[in-house]
């Protein structure tokens, strides 16, 4: 937190005043004075399961060895029990299907009923129409999931698809055929609504030159495109709520002061108007809406509202099972510090044969992992060049350029932007953590292009790095070449960047949940 230029602006913006956020904020004070919330039976925690067939999220990434498994999941209501649920009148009843092989389990759910007392409104007789009107929709956005569903599941045996730009290929990807399908279906079919309410910094805003940079590049591309936003809401097959978790930390939160209360009312208060305006929310409960935040409070910022946390889909860099990452519900995006807004200069490296250097790693000591990482091999090593601080004279960027492996551990959060500074400059990383899903694990095999390393094995870490062969070695380099592809930022986004990973694994999860009107 707290890192340079968070205010940097991803296009032409005027900066909103003192006055204009607070009038703001006055509406949204005054809307959730006004909502009553009747909250029915609670839902199960989790709407997601993977499309297991398709091994667009293969259990092996999640269970392997060497990774930490993650923790199991609380059980969920039993059918029975889950048919048992009595829905006020007034309610919108929907069916929430989860996929899993063959089999399919229906669970029904009970949205939030909101009556709204205000003089503004003083009728509920056209809410109840646009309610009437969406359901009749829904049926539709649900047959066109189905046909990219049955398309998907059948691309295995499928010979491949012709593509102009890229065609993925290789043991990067779980599935390359899948994940090819799967994308070309994204492009044909998805539209995200994006949510008008609120205004900058706190909403349609973010940082753009900072750790934090993929808040706002995210919200940039999806505020200007053409392609895979609608302004239609009925034709959307998920809603975005575009708020920056960096922005409320700046603006809303008082430094220092340990009150997280401010953040939390106003990612309450954003929710509770757009469901106010708008039946899609509660349509759905939220399954079929998404937030994308960076920042190291953005998993806290989420469980706001208890719907929200449980049922949306979360786009976070700090995927960490053991703070409630969901590896099937939620998406892992990586973190990519652009101090310049633009990656000139970022991407490349020398071959294999001049990185005289084993393994580099030089940072700040501070959680867990990094402290053992030192205290094992700070200076200690040539071929492990492990810093605390760099010497005088020492490039960072240069160092990396100059080794083969980049140790890649995790600080007060899972989540660093080392692994894509490794991955632009040619690096293979390291990744030293605990609980951490990395990015794109749905489609990324990230066994076949980077080395994962238990804390326990960090004393271990030379005989595990030299006991990869040359050959074994520039198979990985090779890799990591082609993978990097997929963390590029690129301004207009381009086909397989970042921007489009993201939006995929959103695709991804939202194919796996089903909306029917009861």
């Amino acid at each position: 937190m707290g890192d340079e230029d968070v205010d940097g602006k991803c296009r032409i913006m005027s900066a909103c005043s003192s006055a204009k956020l607070f009038l703001f904020m006055v509406p949204l004070v005054l809307v959730s004075g006004f909502v009553f919330v009747n909250i029915g039976p609670k839902c199960p925690t989790s709407f997601l399961t993977s499309l297991s067939t398709t091994h667009i999220s293969p259990p092996l990434l999640l269970s392997s060895p060497s990774l930490p498994p993650a923790p199991a999941p609380a059980p969920a209501p039993s059918l029975q029990a889950a048919k048992e649920v009595s829905l006020p009148t007034s309610a919108l009843s929907t069916k929430v299907e989860s996929v899993q092989g063959d089999k399919n389990r229906t669970i029904q759910l009970n949205p939030i009923n909101i009556t709204l007392v205000s003089n503004n409104v003083t009728s509920t007789a056209s809410s109840e129409l646009m309610k009437k009107r969406v359901t009749k929709k829904i049926d539709k956005i649900e047959f066109e999931l189905q046909k990219a569903r049955v398309a998907i599941k059948a691309a295995s045996m499928d010979d491949p698809v012709d593509d102009p730009d890229y065609v993925p290929i290789g043991p990067m990807y779980w599935n390359a055929k899948v994940f090819h399908r799967s994308y070309l279906e994204m492009e044909k079919q998805f539209k995200i609504f994006v949510y008008k309410e609120g205004d900058p910094p706190l909403f349609h805003d973010g940082p753009c030159k900072s750790i934090y940079s993929m808040e706002g590049n995210f919200i940039y591309e999806m505020e200007r495109d053409t392609h895979f936003r609608t302004n239609n809401p009925d034709k959307a097959h998920a809603f975005y709520l575009p708020l920056s978790v960096v922005k409320m930390v700046r603006y809303v939160y008082q430094r220092d002061s340990h009150d997280f209360g401010p953040i939390r009312r106003t990612v309450r208060d954003y929710i509770d108007l757009v469901s106010d305006r708008y039946p899609y929310w509660n349509r759905s409960i939220g399954a079929d809406h998404f937030i994308l935040s960076c920042h190291d409070w953005g998993p806290e910022a989420s469980f706001s509202h208890p719907h929200l946390g449980q049922n949306s889909i979360r786009a976070l860099c700090n995927a960490n099972t053991s703070e409630r990452f969901k590896p099937r519900k939620d998406v892992s995006i990586p973190e990519i510090n652009l101090r310049t807004g633009s990656l000139k200069g970022l991407v490349g490296g020398p071959s294999p044969s001049i990185r005289p250097i084993l393994a580099f790693f030089a940072g700040g000591v501070h959680g867990p992992v990094r402290p053992v990482l030192l205290q094992h091999w700070e200076n200690k090593d040539n071929d492990i060049r492990v810093h605390k601080y760099l010497p005088k004279g020492t490039s960072y960027p240069d160092m990396m350029r100059s080794s083969k492996f980049c140790l890649c551990p995790s600080g007060y959060e899972v989540a660093g932007p080392r692994i894509v500074e490794a991955l632009y400059s040619g690096c293979v990383p390291v990744l030293i953590n605990s609980g951490y899903v990395p990015p794109f694990s749905d489609v990324l095999n990230w066994r076949s292009f980077s080395v994962i390393v238990s804390v326990e094995d960090i004393p271990k870490l030379k005989t595990i790095l030299t006991s990869i062969s040359p050959r074994q070695y520039l198979k990985m380099y090779r890799r990591v070449l082609k993978v990097r592809r997929h963390f590029e930022v690129n301004s207009p986004a381009k086909r397989f960047d970042v921007f489009h990973m993201i939006l995929h694994s959103i695709w991804v999860r939202r194919l796996n949940v089903r909306i029917r009107e009861v």
